[in-house]
């Protein structure tokens, strides 16, 4: 049977996971009658709540007694990491693009990587049916962008199809027709993607993806370069550079059919396969035959950006939400996600209580703390930093990020406003149809941590943005920080309705009654630029006299929801967030006032 391995690339919302739904469906990967949850590929809790794709995955489906091998890649540069990898897998790739929205930032990042590696795409306009869509505005846009990343005479050729991901069909003309499905498609990859390759000599093959399974241990996917594997055999793992990691055996080969991963007894050269059984070999080494003695070129990866202190939660309420709350247990775990992630980096801080976690961009940070607090654990975070770099003459450098938004004409002003306050240079300004406007802008990554939430409220919730690392630049000066001071518990205990009530025309809260706090804990924001220490346990003392008026029921105003992504942008340098799993709590740094009041001084001095 004939072999292709595709990747869908496309930027984060344009439909890829939709479509690879309909794929698997139209080639009868399962049954009319199966019941299958809705974009099958986004198989984790917080793709699934966040419609985001964070994790690659592979899949297969046969047509016309050709196996096609589909990789759904993640849109977010957050988690690029990922998808550079991928394409190494892949002998082709389908760039879908948003018939309204057009190439997008993320769509940019993939194709550039696809582009350089020799990948000859073929393009797809989903969303056809979109009544804003602008199908030949958007494919000029696409060829544009292809020329500006340098494409070959032969990539810049490519085919073109029209469709509807959601309703199932691709055509060459716009209008259809409809009733063959996705045939033109399948049929389409056959006649332009090459085989896969293969090279001749012994086993050999690119871990790419890793993960742990409880029952197989460590699983390495990737996509066999020559040769032949079978379970049981002796294999060799070598790192980029040709040192040995490892002696092994292959206990189980599994391969992508449709939506399951099934065992098989010979993984062939061309296919893409997990392999278990092996302890130690990670993404980018080379599993081979024990004769091989080089390895295969990797790319390199992208370096992290934005770092982020884990600690262990010391706070009065530690223990009572959680069960992991030991430094040996939040070690163990984010080592073990290190393994699976090459793009996060961990290092152990000289006291053992707390960890150095640096990633692309605070989201994929955000996310692994989301992932940690579903799993049990407890642990303090600290306000992401942005990783800086010296250059050759001594003088600092710091990530810049190439930032696209999409908004509302009426809303460019603040926009533009907002952007300049973070130190943003504004490189393009251009309209994108329907009284929207395009901004692109290169901005430092340190002011772009909390902008999201700032940016939906200053749009009503229509702004859309899309950041890409740019690179790094030299240092643009001090940033604005918070205005407000904030409103810290004196005491611990429960918080009172009647407490907070009076608080009211201190500043707005951030907790609501009945809730447990503790010395030290941020109950509110303040009015003026100070802190200030509250009791927020006082009740109303009772007296046996009684007035005419009836006693007013407390009427509380709703407290500020400080969600995690908003909690980590909004504190200072001294507060950390208790993460827990039932809880989001932001507190002081140092919960005793009188060391806060030394430290201070120590500071100013």
């Amino acid at each position: 049977m004939s072999l292709r391995n595709i990747a869908i690339i496309a930027h984060v919302d344009h439909g890829k996971t939709t479509l690879v739904d309909k794929m698997l469906q139209q080639s009868g990967s399962f049954r009319e009658n199966q019941r299958v949850a809705e974009r099958v590929m986004d198989s984790g809790d917080i793709e699934k709540e966040r419609g985001i794709t964070i994790l690659a995955k592979a899949t297969s489906v046969v047509w016309k007694d050709t196996r096609i091998n589909i990789v759904d890649t993640p849109g977010h540069a957050d988690f690029g990491g990922e998808v550079e990898r991928i394409l190494s897998m892949v002998d082709g790739v389908i760039v879908l693009v948003d018939a309204a929205e057009g190439p997008m930032p993320q769509t940019k990042f993939v194709v550039g990587k696809a582009l350089k590696i020799g990948l000859k795409p073929i393009v797809a306009i989903n969303k056809i049916d979109r009544p804003d869509g602008r199908a030949n505005e958007v494919i000029n846009e696409v060829f544009d962008l292809f020329a500006a990343l340098d494409a070959t005479d032969e990539q810049l050729d490519f085919p073109i199809l029209y469709g509807s991901g959601r309703d199932g069909w691709m055509a060459e003309a716009p209008e259809g027709p409809q009733e063959d499905g996705l045939a033109p498609l399948f049929d389409l990859v056959l006649k332009h993607v090459p085989e896969a390759k293969v090279e001749p000599g012994p086993f050999r093959m690119l871990g790419t993806l890793l993960e742990s399974n409880p029952f197989l241990g460590r699983i390495i996917t990737g996509r066999i370069a020559a040769g032949t594997v079978k379970p049981n055999q002796t294999i060799k793992v070598i790192d980029r550079d040709g040192n040995l990691v490892e002696n092994g055996r292959v206990s189980k080969i599994l391969a992508f059919r449709g939506i399951e991963r099934q065992p098989i007894e010979l993984g062939e050269a061309g296919d893409i396969v997990s392999i278990a059984g092996l302890v130690k070999g990670s993404v980018a080494d080379t599993f081979c035959d024990p004769s091989v003695t080089e390895a295969i070129q990797a790319q390199p990866i992208d370096p992290p950006t934005v770092t982020m202190s884990f600690l262990v939660n010391d706070s009065p309420l530690a223990g009572t939400e959680g069960d992991k709350v030991t430094s040996r247990m939040i070690r163990d775990r984010l080592f073990k996600e290190a393994e699976g992630n090459v793009t996060l980096r961990i290092e152990e801080a000289d006291d053992k209580d707390s960890f150095f976690v640096s990633g692309r961009g605070e989201l994929q940070l955000s996310i692994l703390i989301e992932t940690m607090r579903r799993e049990g654990f407890e642990l303090a975070v600290s306000r992401p930093r942005v990783v800086f770099k010296q250059d050759d003459d001594g003088n600092t450098l710091e990530p810049v990020e190439e930032v696209v938004i999409d908004v509302d004409e009426e809303y460019s002003g603040t926009v533009v406003q907002k952007m300049s306050e973070r130190k943003a240079d504004m490189i393009e300004m251009k309209p994108s149809g329907g009284n929207r406007l395009r901004l692109v802008f290169h901005a430092p990554t340190r002011g772009l941590i909390g902008y999201q939430s700032e940016l939906l409220t200053d749009t009503r919730g229509t702004a859309i943005m899309n950041r890409l690392f740019h690179g790094y630049e030299p240092y643009k000066g001090e940033l604005a920080g918070r205005n407000n001071g904030v409103l810290i518990s004196n005491d611990q205990g429960e918080s009172v309705a009647y407490a907070l009530w009076n608080l009211e025309d201190r500043g707005p809260m951030i907790i609501d009654a009945g809730v447990k706090v503790y010395q030290g804990m941020l109950v509110g924001i303040h009015t003026r630029d100070n802190d200030l220490e509250v009791n927020v346990l006082k009740g109303k003392k009772l007296t046996n006299i009684r007035t005419t008026s009836k006693d007013e029921a407390v009427k509380l105003t709703p407290p500020v929801r400080m969600t995690l992504e908003r909690s980590l942008a909004w504190i200072q340098d001294d507060e950390l967030v208790e993460v827990t799993p039932k809880s989001i709590r932001l507190r002081k740094r140092y919960l005793d006032p009188n060391e806060r009041k030394r430290l201070s001084k120590v500071k100013e001095a």
